[in-house]
Formats: structure tokens, sequence, C-alpha cells
């Protein structure tokens, strides 16, 4: 995969520290603002990136590289995206993949009809802890009910009552609980049990924006919890309660760095299979084999996925108005 990357905030650098482990990847640009370019610039001489941009469009003319990595605030990842399947690329695009479900679908139509790769960057779908759960699933007997638990203060939760409304407190450029922390566990639970039959969301309102929340998610047999916060800590946790066992993941539902199997509150087994600690080098790895094999059936499989997200966190929205 030859890789542009678009945006230098802290996913980013992130994301560079592992790129050491992943030769395969070669990193070709680097595009941000104008303002960010001496962050731009230390990041491409630290990484060996190769070009630097501060004009997105003049970036995607160029033709070095095949594959866009989309990091940016989450009201741009639609328009950054169209255009660089418009340009002819493979597109990797950061969570939440868009702010609502239509944007979604036309980008995925996009995507098809440009014979382009195009996948969400969501940790959790690819890790091989959460592989394993779902193979343990079965053992668990019939499920009852499942909890998830992303609770976080944010750093920049002061500066928000204040008054200094940064992107991820302002709801029209997708920010609050609900796309910033929540959506890790909607993807928790919908790899796992699919589309629900109904979503209900009761959220935790300041300044027009969903400061914490909790988004329930009926099934026919039995319901899902997702709760997060910005405004407020507490551990960090899912718990998938079956009728003969449980399973209790204590990190956050887009780490997973391990989870333990109970039976009757009794801890029966640990498991921890991810291969890598970062938790972002199993997505990337597999990014990088969709792109190259131009596996079309595996990116389907995963905007079936995304699909369902999109959908659950459009359903949430709603119930919310129609409460209003």
């Amino acid at each position: 995969m030859k890789l542009a990357i678009i945006g230098s905030g802290k996913i980013v650098q992130d994301f560079l520290t592992i790129t050491k482990d992943l030769p395969q990847i070669e990193l070709e640009a680097i595009v941000g603002t104008k303002r960010s370019k001496e962050t731009l610039e230390e990041l491409q001489k630290k990484y060996g990136i190769k070009n630097c941009f501060t004009d997105y469009e003049q970036c995607l003319r160029e033709d070095t590289f095949d594959t866009v990595y989309v990091a940016v605030p989450n009201h741009l990842h639609f328009s950054f995206t169209k255009k660089a399947l418009l340009a002819g690329k493979n597109v990797i695009c950061e969570k939440p993949f868009t702010t609502d479900y239509q944007q979604f679908l036309e980008l995925k139509h996009l995507a098809e009809s440009k014979q382009k790769i195009l996948l969400e960057a969501i940790t959790n779908q690819y890790l091989e802890n959460y592989l394993e759960i779902k193979k343990q699933l079965s053992s668990l007997g019939e499920i009852k009910l499942i909890e998830c638990n992303y609770s976080q203060y944010s750093s920049r939760y002061d500066a928000f009552k204040n008054g200094e409304i940064a992107p991820a407190f302002d709801a029209q450029k997708g920010g609050g609980a609900l796309m910033d922390l929540n959506i890790y566990n909607v993807h928790f639970v919908v790899g796992l049990l699919g589309k629900p039959l109904e979503v209900y969301y009761f959220p935790h309102m300041e300044k027009e924006v969903d400061t914490s929340g909790i988004l329930v998610l009926q099934y026919k047999e039995y319901q899902a919890v997702c709760i997060a916060a910005k405004n407020s800590d507490a551990p960090v946790r899912s718990v998938i309660q079956g009728e003969n066992r449980s399973i209790v993941v204590d990190s956050p539902a887009n780490v997973l760095t391990s989870f333990g199997i109970y039976q009757k509150n009794q801890l029966l087994e640990t498991i921890s299979a991810n291969s890598h600690a970062h938790r972002m080098y199993q997505e990337f790895a597999m990014f990088d084999q969709m792109i190259q094999s131009k596996d079309f059936f595996a990116m389907q499989k995963q905007l079936k996925h995304s699909e369902t997200v999109m959908w659950v966190i459009d359903q949430a929205k709603l119930s919310t108005k129609s409460r209003n």
C-alpha cells in the first residue's frame, strides 16, 4: 500500500508509531492545514514520509500513492473521502465513517462504481481478541444481556463548560459522546449480534450536545446497553451475560487487551490473543492485504457492518428528536 495520510492530530501520531512494524505500507505523503505545517514537517522527518502538502486537492493529483487515510475531524470525513474516491484512490476513513447514514450510502455507492476499496478504521473489528470473543459466544449459553461502558472525563470538558467549544463537543461537527466514544460500543455489539430491531438513545444534553448518554439496542431475545460519557469517569468495561457463562472485558471496546470467561462469578480463563501490543496494528495489516489483493468481497463484508452501525447512529438521533 502506498499511503497518503490526511491529518496530523493525535490519531495520526499514534498510527505513525507502528509504521516501523508495517514495512509493507509505504508512507508517500502527509497532508494538513497551513497552520499545522510545522507539525507536518516534524512528522515527515521523524517517520521518513516522502512528501508534505498543505493543499489536499494538489496532493490528490499526485500518482505516487494509491490509498488515502482520512484522519481529520468527524464532520470532514464525508467530503474528504468523496474527493479521494473521485480522484481514483482507495480510502481508509477513521470512525465514525460519516455524520449520518445517507452520507455513508453515497460513499459506499461511489466506491463500488469506481471499483475502489473503501474501509472504516475501527480497531475492534480486526483485533484477535474480538475474533476470539465471537468464537466463545456459543459457549455462554443463551445470551441475555450485553453492557458496554466507555466513560472518560474529557480533557476538553472544563473548557467546554467555560464556553470554548472544540469539535469534540460541537454537535454540528460530529461531536458528542455518541459519535466519539459510544461508537466503539456500537461497533462492539453490532459486530457480535448484527442489526437490532429497535434503537433508543437517552442523552444528557449540555449546550445542545450529548456529553453523556445511554443507548439501548433491542434484539428479539435480549438487549444491549451502551453507555458513554465525556463529562464523568467510570470503570471502562464490556460484559456479555449468557445463561451459563459470561465474558468480561476490562479495557475499552476499541482496545480489548484481554478478556475473562466467568461462570457463577468465578473466573475460569483469561484470554489474551492480540498479536501486537498496539490496537491499530492488526487493522492496518488487514487493510494492506485487502487493498493489495483488491479483495472486494472482504470490503463488502466490512461495509455491511459499517452500514449497520451508521443506521444505529441515525436511529439513535431520531429517537432523541421524537421525544423532544
